[in-house]
């Protein structure tokens, strides 16, 4: 494949990605756009969310084309793969964005697109399987990037614009064709997907950005001469997606949370609590992804000594302990006391009532017997006379004899006249 064919391969994704885009945004943007049936969400809020479809045909229809009329000549199997693997990947991530899809779901179609892409590749067992690991893990990590608006874009674009030049560095310009058509993909969404987003690439556009990046690094290095770095300089691509995900799952752990419910602790969520505007967060974070990509492709096409590729590491390492000093979750929240002081206020005086009615209820039993000897006129029995004693010698209580209905003076009379 010759360089006019890459650039034409380019240019035709850029303007498909542009019409498309510019037309779905219209619609999206056009006023009393009316419900789904049903009481679903509103259809401009679905097409917002699904805009990274417009990325995906564009830079799909410009490849696909490209491969008709030959342009990959033997590396026609390996780009082939590449181009199917990213479609079902990004057609996982439509239905995932029209109904939420469960983790190992996505996670068994991406491996299967994975190994899709190493089987047509040609690749040896033992170098297929790494190949596959690696494709889900970065797939996952640049998906996770799509968290503000613009950052992904901008971010695949600097990564794509790396693997482009390490594949026309290695010698194998055919496996730069689908970094081609997505740095141009992604640079004509770019405009649409920018602070405030008209449209966003969504599950769709985010899985297939990150499959194809990580799907045209595993195939590079593969095909990468023997006397070049590869093994060093082309995993320091993904160095920025890959922080950001190690960022999440140390700060998810330490916060005792799980570590697949996605919440604001991301690095431009991080950014933008010290201050730092939506745009200003996607252009850091895309310089910072072209430190690392710059590196290695300068150790790539060895003009740099691979230990260079320490200076960005570091760096990283450093940027990722400074972000999870910046507090990312909320303090948990006390519950309202049961009591409110207004309540309390007005009834101080219960508590103190109602103890002392529980004393004088528990009371009641046995002061009920001295009170009818203390009542008045009554007089006090002799002892041995009959008159029931309060306890017996045993000790148990005595049973109190049954009212008379008579007045307790007559009472008294007649007890005395019996004696």
């Amino acid at each position: 494949m010759n360089v006019l064919g890459i650039i034409a391969s380019g240019v035709a994704a850029l303007f498909i990605t542009v019409a498309l885009a510019k037309s779905a945004r219209r619609v999206a943007l056009r006023p009393h756009v009316p419900n789904e049936p049903g009481g679903h969400a509103p259809r401009a809020e679905a097409l917002r969310r699904t805009g990274g479809a417009t990325a995906v045909l564009g830079v799909g229809t410009a490849t696909g084309v490209a491969l008709w009329l030959g342009a990959a000549d033997d590396a026609a199997g390996s780009v082939g793969g590449l181009l199917a693997g990213a479609g079902i990947v990004a057609a996982l991530g439509l239905v995932h964005d029209l109904k939420p899809l469960w983790t190992a779901l996505r996670l068994a179609v991406q491996t299967a697109a994975a190994i899709l892409v190493v089987c047509l590749a040609g690749l040896s067992p033992a170098a297929g399987v790494l190949a596959a690991l690696w494709i889900v893990l970065v797939t996952n990590a640049f998906a996770l990037l799509d968290h503000a608006d613009g950052l992904l874009t901008a971010v695949g674009l600097v990564t794509a614009a790396g693997l482009l030049a390490c594949a026309l560095v290695g010698g194998d310009p055919a496996l730069a064709l689908l970094p081609t058509t997505l740095v141009a993909g992604l640079a004509g969404f770019l405009l649409h997907t920018w602070h405030p987003a008209r449209l966003r690439l969504g599950a769709t556009g985010a899985q297939f950005t990150g499959f194809a990046l990580a799907a045209s690094g595993a195939l590079i290095l593969a095909a990468a001469p023997s006397g070049r770095a590869a093994w060093a300089a082309l995993p320091a691509l993904a160095t920025v997606a890959l922080a950001d995900s190690a960022l999440v799952l140390i700060s998810r752990r330490r916060a005792a949370r799980s570590p697949l419910r996605d919440t604001d602790d991301h690095i431009a969520h991080r950014m933008r609590r010290v201050r730092v505007t939506v745009p200003g967060a996607a252009v850091l974070t895309a310089l910072w992804a072209a430190v690392p990509v710059a590196t290695g492709t300068l150790v790539y096409a060895e003009l740099l000594h691979p230990a260079f590729l320490l200076l960005p590491l570091v760096g990283t390492a450093a940027a990722v302990f400074a972000l999870l000093r910046i507090p990312a979750y909320a303090p948990p929240r006390t519950g309202p006391s049961r009591t409110t002081p207004s309540r309390t206020a007005s009834s101080g005086a219960a508590p103190s009532r109602t103890a002392a009615a529980r004393r004088a209820q528990a009371s009641g039993v046995g002061a009920a017997i001295p009170a009818a000897a203390s009542a008045p006129g009554a007089k006090a029995s002799a002892p041995g006379q009959g008159a029931p004693a309060a306890r017996t010698a045993a000790g148990h209580p005595t049973v109190p004899p049954p009212p008379t209905g008579r007045p307790a003076a007559e009472a008294a009379a007649a007890a005395a006249e019996r004696g």
